[in-house]
C-alpha cells in the first residue's frame, strides 16, 4: 500500500466514496441494496408426493381412490399399502442379492400428519382385507385345533392307563416301554396356534410372545403413535428396543422370562405401519436411545402436507370394483404365502442388479460426514439401498401374488423401488430436520433467534460469540458453520474484509449485514 493510500484510509475516504457509489467500504454492498426473501432454515422446498404409480396396479388404484374419498394425501394410503404388502409377505420371502447378502421384505414406515387428518379412516380401508384374511385363517385352522386338542386328550388318557399298568405290573419291562411310548406320543401331537397377522399398540414383551407363537412373523399397524411411548418405557420405566431392532433385521430372538419357558425364534420378522402427529417425530428424537440404538434409522418416513381446510366435501367414493379387487388380491397374497415356513428366495435379473449397483454408487458419496448432503443422517441413509431392495421385493410379490416365487425381480420393478427410495430419502431429510439432527442447522437457528431479538443492522463474529450462550458455542470456531448456514439461506451477508492495517496487528473480526426483514419486524 502506498503512503497516499494509507492517508486516505486513515481519514475514511474509501467509506465516503463507497456511500456515493452505493458500495460499502472495501467493496461491500450498501444497506439499501435489494435482498431476496430469506429461506426457512433447515429442510426447504416441498416434499415430493408419494409416487403411487410405483405400487402394483391394484394397490395403486385403491390407494388413489381411498385418498380421493377421504380427501387425504395419497402418501398415507400409499405407505400403509406398502405396510399391508409387508404384512402379507414378511417372513415368507427374502431377496437374494449376491453371495450371502440377502434382504428380508419387511419394512417399518411412519407417516406424520396433524390431528383431524382422517388417518383412522385410511387405516381401516387399507388394512381391512388383512383382518378379513386373518379371520379366514382362524376359521380354517379352528377344526385342526379342535382335532389336535382331542387327540392330545386321548393320548393323555392312553398314557395314564399305560402308566397304571406299568405300576400294577411292578415295572415289567414291556409295560414300562408301553408307558414311555404313550408319554412320548403326547408331545408329538402339536396343537396349531390361532393365526394372528396384526397387532396394535402392544408392549414389546407381548409382541415378542405373539411373534414367537406365530413362527416369527407379526405386523404392528396403528393410526396412533402410542407404540413409541411404549418403547420409551411408559409401562416398564425402561426403554426396550431389542425386539424392534431384531425384528427389522430378521435376526434371531430369544426371550427368557422368569417362571415361563424361553421363547426362541430363529428369524424374527416384524412389520411396522404407523401414522402419528408431527410432534411425535420431534419427541421421539429426544427420548433416550431412539437414535443411539439405531431405531430411528430403520423407519421409512413420510411427512405429507396437510390439506385440512381445502378438502372437497363431496368427494367421489371408492368404486366397488376397485375395493373388491384390492381386498381379493391382498387376501390372495396372504393365503398364498402364509404356509411358507422356508422363505422364498427372490432373485434379481442382471439388469435389476445393475440398477441396484448404480443406485448404491450414487448414494455413497452423499453419506460423507463433511461433504455429503446425507452425512448428518448416515444412520438412516446407510440403509437406503437395503430399503430399496426390500421395496422391490414387495412390489414384485404384489405384482405376482400367485407365482412371484417363480419369477426374478426385473429392472422395471427395481426402477420403481428406486423411485420410492428417492421419495423416502427426501422425506427422511425433512423428518430428521424436524428432529434437529443437523447440529449446524440447530446452531444456525440459535443465532437467528439472537438476531431476531437484538435486530442489529450489522454485527461482527465477536459480537455474536459474546451474545450467544456458551452451552451452544464454546469456541468461535463453533459459531462459523452456523453463520455459513445463515448466509446460505439468505439471512445475513458477509462483508468483504477491510484492507490490512499497515501497522500490522490482529485482523478485525468478520462483519455481517443482517437481512432487513429482521431489522424491520423481528420476524
Amino acid at each position: 500500500m502506498t503512503t497516499a493510500d494509507a492517508i486516505l484510509n486513515g481519514i475514511g475516504a474509501p467509506g465516503v466514496l463507497a456511500d456515493l457509489h452505493g458500495q460499502h467500504p472495501s467493496g461491500g454492498t450498501a444497506d439499501h441494496e435489494a435482498w431476496e426473501a430469506p429461506a426457512a432454515i433447515g429442510h426447504t422446498g416441498t416434499n415430493p408426493v408419494f409416487p403411487v404409480d410405483t405400487l402394483p396396479g391394484w394397490v395403486a388404484e385403491f390407494a388413489t381412490a381411498v385418498a380421493e374419498e377421504t380427501q387425504t394425501p395419497v402418501d398415507l394410503a400409499g405407505c400403509i399399502g406398502l405396510a399391508a404388502l409387508s404384512t402379507a409377505a414378511a417372513g415368507r420371502a427374502i431377496v437374494q442379492v449376491r453371495g450371502t447378502y440377502t434382504e428380508p421384505v419387511n419394512i417399518f414406515t411412519v407417516v406424520a400428519m396433524p390431528p383431524a387428518s382422517r388417518k383412522s379412516a385410511v387405516f381401516r380401508a387399507m388394512t381391512a382385507p388383512l383382518l378379513s384374511a386373518e379371520k379366514e385363517l382362524k376359521e380354517r385352522t379352528a377344526p385342526k385345533i379342535v382335532e389336535a386338542r382331542l387327540a392330545r386328550e386321548i393320548a393323555a388318557g392312553v398314557a395314564e392307563k399305560a402308566k397304571q399298568q406299568a405300576i400294577s405290573s411292578q415295572g415289567a419291562p414291556d409295560k414300562v416301554a408301553d408307558a414311555s411310548d404313550a408319554a412320548v406320543a403326547i408331545d408329538q401331537i402339536t396343537i396349531p396356534v390361532e393365526p394372528r397377522l396384526v397387532a396394535d399398540d402392544v408392549t414389546p414383551e407381548t409382541a415378542a410372545s405373539i411373534l414367537a407363537e406365530q413362527g416369527g412373523r407379526l405386523a404392528v399397524l396403528s393410526a396412533e403413535g402410542g407404540i413409541f411411548q411404549i418403547l420409551a418405557g411408559r409401562y416398564s420405566g425402561t426403554p426396550n428396543f431389542d425386539l424392534f431392532l431384531k425384528g427389522h433385521a430378521g435376526d434371531m430372538l430369544r426371550v427368557d422370562r422368569k417362571g415361563r419357558p424361553a421363547e426362541h425364534v430363529d428369524s424374527a420378522v416384524l412389520t411396522l405401519g404407523l401414522a402419528v402427529q408431527p410432534e411425535v417425530i420431534s419427541e421421539i428424537a429426544d427420548s433416550p436411545g431412539f437414535r443411539g440404538k439405531g431405531l430411528l434409522g430403520r423407519f421409512l418416513y413420510s411427512l405429507p402436507p396437510s390439506n385440512v381446510g381445502s378438502r372437497n366435501v363431496d368427494a367421489e367414493p371408492v368404486p366397488d370394483q376397485v375395493a373388491t379387487a384390492y381386498g381379493e388380491r391382498l387376501q390372495r397374497l396372504v393365503n398364498a404365502l402364509y404356509d411358507w415356513d422356508d422363505p422364498i428366495r427372490l432373485q434379481l435379473t442382471p439388469e435389476a442388479d445393475a440398477l441396484r449397483v448404480e443406485f448404491a454408487a450414487a448414494i455413497e458419496p452423499r453419506l460423507h460426514p463433511r461433504t455429503g448432503d446425507l452425512g448428518h443422517i448416515a444412520d438412516w441413509a446407510g440403509k437406503t439401498v437395503g430399503a430399496v431392495i426390500r421395496l422391490a421385493g414387495l412390489i414384485h410379490l404384489g405384482s405376482h401374488p400367485i407365482d412371484g416365487y417363480r419369477r426374478p425381480i426385473n429392472a422395471d420393478t427395481m426402477t420403481a423401488a428406486i423411485r420410492l427410495g428417492e421419495y423416502f430419502t427426501a422425506h427422511a431429510l425433512a423428518a430428521f430436520d424436524h428432529m434437529g439432527a443437523d447440529p449446524d442447522v440447530q446452531r444456525a437457528r440459535t443465532v437467528l433467534d439472537w438476531l431476531q431479538r437484538k435486530k442489529p443492522e450489522r454485527f461482527t463474529e465477536r459480537d455474536a460469540f459474546t451474545g450467544l450462550p456458551r452451552g451452544s458455542f464454546r469456541k468461535v470456531t463453533d459459531l462459523r458453520p452456523a453463520l455459513e448456514v445463515l448466509e446460505s439461506y439468505g439471512w445475513i451477508r458477509k462483508e468483504p474484509p477491510p484492507p490490512p492495517n499497515p501497522k500490522g496487528g490482529r485482523p478485525p473480526s468478520p462483519r455481517y449485514l443482517v437481512h432487513p426483514e429482521i431489522t424491520r419486524s423481528g420476524a
